[in-house]
């Protein structure tokens, strides 16, 4: 009986290192706590005019809530960033922003 799970096991061992693999190297574009409100809203207006997917961010959208400049900056970031395919650069937005790993 042993046997066959150590075989379906084996069978799977690659998916699943290729899966945390992924999971592992995932960053995403993220506010920084120390920015101030104004550089927040700055940068977060320059996101959504040059790539960013803002739509649901809006008073109406999925993810307007929480409703706060942090949380608002960190999706339009984000998008702007994946949308960039994570180009060097693309994850600064005068100081504003870091990149996550977590």
């Amino acid at each position: 009986m042993a046997m066959p799970v150590l075989k379906l096991v084996l069978l799977f061992l690659p998916l699943l290192i290729n899966v945390f693999s992924f999971v592992q190297g995932q960053t995403w574009c993220v506010a920084r706590s120390d920015a101030s409100s104004q550089a927040l809203q700055n940068a977060l207006d320059y996101a959504c005019a040059s790539g960013a997917d803002c739509t649901p961010i809006q008073s109406n959208g999925l993810c307007f809530l929480p409703n706060t400049i942090q949380a608002h900056a960190s999706y339009a970031y984000n998008s702007y960033y994946q949308r960039r395919a994570k180009a060097p650069g693309s994850c600064d937005f005068a100081g504003t922003a870091t990149v996550a790993k977590t």
